[in-house]
C-alpha cells in the first residue's frame, strides 16, 4: 500500500498541534522527561544519500542542493514547530558498495532558521563524489549504529534513503531492513526515477514498487518518488516536512511481509547475469 498526502495537509494538521499531533506523541514524551533536556529531540534522522556511478554529476549537485535547500525552507521549519521539542538531530552520510559510507555532516540539532541554516551549509560545502556498486543494505547497517553513539534521545528515529538503483552489493536488502524495523526504527525511501531506465547501469522499472516491497519499514514508512528532475527537489522538501511532521498513519513491514510485487534480489540478479559475480 502506497501511503501519500500533500504538504499542504500535512502542515494544517500540524496547525492543530495542541490536539490531534500532541496527543499522539504523549505517551513517548513522558519517556523523555528523565532525560536532560537540551537532548530531547522529537526526531533522530539519519539522511543516507546514494552517490553511484548511475547518479549522474548534475543529478548529485540537484540531490544535495534539494537537502540543504528543504531544511531551510518555510515548509520545513513550520513542521518542526509542530513536535513536542520543536527540535530534531540529523546526520547525513553517503553511500554506495557496502563498505563504502562518508559521513559528509555529523549529528546537529536544528531548532530554528539560525540552526537549519549553519547545518544546510555545512551540506553544501563538501565535494561531490561517486563510488561504484549500489549497496542499500549496506547504508542500512551503517547507519543503524549512528543512533547509539549520537548524544541525543527522539520520540523516532528514522532512517532517509535516496538512491536511483536496487541493492546489488552486500547482504540482502531485506535482512538489513528487517534488523532495522526490530530496532523499532523507521525507514522512509526516495527513489530517484528521474531518468530513462538505462540497465547498462543496473537501472529497473517500478523502482517506486521496489522501495515500497523491499526497503522501507516500520510505523508511518513511507515513499516519495522523483519522476523528474523539475521534481527533484521539490521530492526531497516533502519527504522532510512528513519526517518531522510525524502525521504518517502506522504503516508496518513485518519480516515475514506479503509477496512483493518485484523480487528483493533483482538487483542481485541483474549484476550477476552481467558480470558473472
Amino acid at each position: 500500500m502506497r501511503w501519500c498526502v500533500s504538504i499542504g495537509a500535512i502542515l494544517a494538521a500540524g496547525a492543530l498541534a495542541g490536539g490531534d499531533v500532541a496527543s499522539l506523541a504523549a505517551p513517548s514524551a513522558q519517556s523523555l522527561l528523565s532525560i536532560d533536556e537540551a537532548k530531547r529531540v522529537d526526531v533522530e534522522l539519519v539522511l543516507a544519500v546514494d552517490v553511484s556511478y548511475s547518479m549522474d554529476m548534475d543529478e548529485l549537485a540537484i540531490q544535495r542542493e534539494g537537502y540543504a535547500e528543504a531544511i531551510v525552507s518555510k515548509e520545513f521549519l513550520t513542521a518542526l514547530k509542530t513536535g513536542p521539542t520543536a527540535k530534531v538531530a540529523v546526520t547525513y552520510f553517503e553511500w554506495a558498495a557496502s563498505t563504502d559510507q562518508k559521513i559528509i555532516m555529523p549529528w546537529r540539532v536544528i531548532d530554528g532558521p539560525e540552526s537549519a541554516g549553519a547545518v544546510a551549509e555545512e551540506i553544501l560545502k563538501a565535494p561531490l563524489r561517486r563510488a561504484s556498486r549500489t549497496s542499500i543494505s549496506g547504508a542500512i547497517n551503517f547507519a543503524m549504529p549512528l543512533f547509539e553513539v549520537n548524544e541525543y534521545r527522539g520520540l523516532r528515529r528514522v532512517i532517509d534513503i535516496s538512491g536511483d538503483g536496487p541493492n546489488n552489493n552486500g547482504e540482502p536488502v531485506t535482512i538489513a531492513r528487517d534488523a532495522a524495523v526490530a530496532k523499532g526504527i523507521t525507514i522512509n525511501g526516495l527513489p530517484i526515477m528521474a531518468k530513462e531506465v538505462n540497465y547498462a547501469t543496473m537501472d529497473i522499472e517500478n523502482l517506486d514498487f521496489y522501495y515500497e516491497d523491499c526497503v522501507i519499514g516500520g510505523a508511518g514508512s513511507f515513499v516519495v518518488p522523483i519522476k523528474s528532475k523539475e521534481k527533484f527537489k521539490e521530492a526531497i522538501r516533502t519527504k522532510l516536512v512528513l519526517e518531522v511532521a510525524s502525521m504518517p498513519e502506522p504503516r508496518v513491514v513485518p519480516a515475514a511481509a506479503p509477496e512483493p510485487r518485484m523480487s528483493c534480489t533483482i538487483g542481485e540478479k541483474m549484476w550477476q547475469e552481467r558480470w558473472g559475480r
